[in-house]
Formats: structure tokens, C-alpha cells, sequence
């Protein structure tokens, strides 16, 4: 079976696409075939960005790492019990599709609650769940005492994990390995920064997630989502200049792959 990988956050902004396709990129060149799958049926930025990389390879007469995509609708079925079963089955039918030519599934969610959102979290092998380095984002999380900073309790979002969990638990599946990504992170040892940094550490223990670094705030990743491409394509393409920054961006991104601990992937770029 493939490992499937979830980045689910009911917040937008959180980059949630940019994780996906550098995930992507670096799972392809350790040898992978990677499916993906955008639940964000309105907006589908993990989409569009793979959409400009077949759009830049093609103008440019290059190849780069592609994954193979599967596409889900929205049921229009009157009855809510018939849509929900229909959206179920074509959930089913996309993982399995991706399954049989894919060792990895990427499943980018919606800022939003979703049946499909749901779905995915059931059956994810890891879920990673980006968020911006600020008390509003933490309140994704949980809910903080404003006077006191301790933590009050779990999200809904955070419920809703909790609930997948025990699915996976009744279906007899090893446990999902949920790791909270902090991006956007200041390099100013902050008020809040610290604060958020606290809340998180108290937060993991109680409600059982790993917390990792991930990708500070670069002008790069939001000049890469135009031609589709992502730090690690950089040398290959030559478009851009490898700055002290990029490499400092490219190195987060290792260090985004080793801290996953992701099944017979190799760091290689």
C-alpha cells in the first residue's frame, strides 16, 4: 500500500501547497512515483502550482518531477446520506487508482471542513499540518487562556483528528504520525513567538503531535509558485540565482525530509 501523506490546516495561508509540491519533489528524487490528490475543490492551489510546472517544462523543453494526479467533484445528489456515500466511493476509488503505479500519495485539504477533508484524515500515514508562526494560527490548535497563556483545550480541528485517530485505531492501523510544521517563523526572538512556542510544547504532549521547523518567510516560494517549480529544481533550470538565502531555504526543506523520517526516502538533493 502506499504511504499516504495528509497536509490538512482549516486555515488558509498556511502553505500548505508549497509543502505538498516540495514534498512531492523531493520524494520523486528518491526514486518514487508520487500520486496527488487536491481537496480544495474551489480554489485547488496544489493544482494550479502543478499546472504551471507541466506549463514551464513544456515552454522550456525540460523535464522535471511530475506526479500523477487524480482528480474528485463534489457529489450532486439530493439526499446528504447518497452524496455522502458517492463522495466516499469516489474517495476510494482515487486512492486506489493512485495506488496501483504510486509508493507515495500526496492529499492537499482544503482551509475548510469538508466531508473529503474528513475522508483523508482517516487515512493518513502522516499528517502534517502547516501553520503561520501566530496566536491566531495557534488557535487552529487549541484554545489559549489570554491572561495566563496556558492551554484551555483542543480545537475542533484538533477534535476531528482525535476522531480520525480512533478510526484508524478501530480498523486496526498503525497509528498516523501527526507532525505541526511552524512556517513563517520569525528570526526576532519575539513576545508572542516565544508564547507560541511554550503553548506548542504543552500542546504535543497533551494531544500527542510532533513539532517541527519549517519554511521561514522568502520572497522565493511565491516566485517559484509561478513557473511551478520548487527550490530543488533550482540548479536544473537555471532561472534563478542560488543566493545565501535559497540554500538556507533549500536546507530547510532537508531538514523537512529527515525530520518526517518518510519510509525508504533518501535526502539526494
Amino acid at each position: 500500500m502506499a504511504h499516504i501523506i495528509v497536509l490538512g490546516n482549516e486555515k488558509g495561508g498556511s502553505g500548505k501547497s508549497t509543502t505538498a509540491m516540495h514534498l512531492m519533489s523531493a520524494i520523486s528524487r528518491a526514486g518514487h512515483q508520487v500520486g496527488a490528490i487536491d481537496l480544495d475543490l474551489r480554489q485547488q492551489s496544489f493544482f494550479r502550482y502543478i499546472d504551471n510546472r507541466e506549463a514551464f517544462c513544456a515552454n522550456n523543453d525540460i523535464e522535471l518531477p511530475m506526479p500523477k494526479r487524480v482528480s474528485l467533484k463534489l457529489s450532486t445528489l439530493d439526499s446528504q446520506k447518497a452524496a455522502q456515500t458517492e463522495e466516499e466511493a469516489r474517495f476510494a476509488d482515487a486512492l486506489a487508482t493512485l495506488e496501483a503505479e504510486c509508493s507515495f500519495i500526496l492529499i492537499d485539504c482544503p482551509g475548510a471542513h469538508t466531508r473529503y477533508a474528513q475522508m483523508a484524515h482517516s487515512v493518513a500515514d502522516t499528517l502534517i499540518t502547516p501553520m503561520n508562526d501566530s496566536l491566531v494560527d495557534f488557535d487552529l490548535l487549541a484554545r489559549l487562556d489570554p491572561s495566563t497563556g496556558k492551554v484551555l483545550g483542543p480545537s475542533i480541528y484538533s477534535e476531528m483528528v482525535w476522531s480520525a485517530r480512533q478510526l484508524r485505531s478501530q480498523a486496526g492501523l498503525k497509528p498516523v504520525d501527526w507532525v505541526v510544521l511552524r512556517n513563517r517563523m520569525s528570526t526576532l526572538n519575539a513576545r508572542n513567538k516565544r508564547k507560541v512556542g511554550t503553548a506548542l510544547g504543552e500542546l504535543s504532549k497533551r494531544i500527542g503531535f510532533r513539532l517541527i521547523p519549517g519554511f521561514s518567510e522568502r520572497v522565493i516560494f511565491r516566485e517559484l509558485f509561478l513557473n511551478g517549480l520548487t527550490l530543488l529544481d533550482l540548479k536544473e533550470v537555471g532561472e534563478y540565482k542560488m543566493t545565501l538565502s535559497n540554500i538556507a531555504a533549500r536546507q530547510e526543506v532537508r531538514d523537512l525530509i529527515r525530520a518526517l523520517e518518510l519510509p525508504d526516502v533518501t535526502i539526494n538533493f
